[in-house]
C-alpha cells in the first residue's frame, strides 16, 4: 500500500490544527466563559465555513474533508455555546437587582463574607 505524500502532510496538518483548537473548546466548555469570544467572530467563521464548504465537498475525499467537517462542527458549537450563556448572562443580569451603593452584598453561593467571620478567640474552650 503506497501513500501518497500530499494525503499524509494533509492528514498530519489536520491532526496539527483539529489539536491546535481542542483546548480552547476544552477549556471554554469547562469554565462557561466565553467572553473572550466575539459574536461578530462567530458568525463570520460560521458562514465562511458554510461558504467554504462548497469548494471543499467538490474536492475528493482525503483529510481536508475531515479537517473541514471539524472546522464546521467546532465553529458551530461554539456559536450555539456563546449564543446560549451570552441569553442566560442577559437572564441572571435582569433578574438580579443591584446593591444600593456603599453595602456589601454577599452571594448565596459564598456564604457570609469572610470580612466579617469572627475567628475562633485564643484559649477559648468552645469548638
Amino acid at each position: 500500500m503506497e501513500i501518497d505524500l500530499m494525503v499524509l502532510a494533509g492528514g498530519v496538518s489536520t491532526i496539527i490544527f483539529a489539536g491546535s483548537v481542542m483546548p480552547m473548546i476544552v477549556k471554554a466548555v469547562q469554565t462557561r466563559d466565553l467572553a473572550s469570544y466575539s459574536l461578530g467572530n462567530l458568525l463570520l467563521s460560521n458562514m465562511g465555513n458554510l461558504v467554504h464548504s462548497v469548494y471543499i465537498y467538490s474536492l475528493p475525499a482525503g483529510p481536508i474533508w475531515a479537517l473541514h467537517a471539524f472546522y464546521l462542527v467546532t465553529t458551530g458549537f461554539m456559536l450555539a455555546m456563546y449564543l446560549r450563556h451570552e441569553a442566560l448572562g442577559r437572564k441572571r443580569s435582569q433578574g438580579s437587582t443591584p446593591a444600593p451603593a456603599g453595602t456589601l452584598q454577599d452571594s448565596p453561593e459564598s456564604g457570609p463574607s469572610s470580612e466579617f467571620q469572627q475567628s475562633p478567640q485564643v484559649g477559648s474552650n468552645s469548638p
